[in-house]
């Protein structure tokens, strides 16, 4: 992956927690989100940046260890 692609998902989650926010639904793909899954927005939300602070991190040549989590949706 791309930290591009990383940030166009980040991008699409951040979209979705404004949406919500104010009360509308928003969809990504096949799926409808509504202010219900404000906790599913949120965990994507810290994965995408994680996912991106980490490929921002290898470009820039970091010797930090990384943590990646498992995505179980």
């Amino acid at each position: 992956m791309t930290k591009t692609e990383a940030q166009e998902h980040l991008d699409a989650w951040l979209a979705a927690d404004l949406a919500t926010s104010k009360g509308q639904s928003y969809s990504i793909g096949n799926r409808s989100l509504s202010r219900v899954d404000t906790t599913e927005i949120r965990n994507n939300i810290t994965y995408w940046q994680r996912v991106v602070n980490s490929l921002t991190a290898t470009a820039a040549g970091s010797t930090q260890p990384t943590v990646r989590l498992a995505s179980w949706s």
